[in-house]
């Protein structure tokens, strides 16, 4: 589903316009980049938790060359799927 696809369908649903719907979505996202970037966890009811996690440096391989790299630490955002979604799709 693509994000027009998703603006439609919302709009559609709850009766509101799709830019007022994108004013919201917007908002959304922009308030779960602010609190990842804090290092905070995001509860997602229903769906799951977005955490930010740290990856320690570590040693690598380049498969090409067979040399050893340095992989630099790193932070990544995972995700955490509620058990009520992962029954409901699988």
């Amino acid at each position: 589903m693509t994000k027009g696809e998703m603006l439609g369908a919302i709009a559609e649903k709850s009766a509101v316009s799709k830019k007022q719907v994108k004013e919201v979505l917007d908002a959304y996202n922009d308030l779960l980049i602010k609190t990842l970037k804090k290092d905070k966890k995001v509860k997602l009811p229903g769906i799951g938790i977005l955490a930010v996690k740290h990856r320690k440096a570590r040693v690598g391989r380049n498969p090409m060359t067979g040399a050893t790299i340095q992989i630099p630490a790193k932070k990544v955002v995972k995700m955490r799927i509620a058990k009520d979604l992962k029954t409901a799709v699988l």
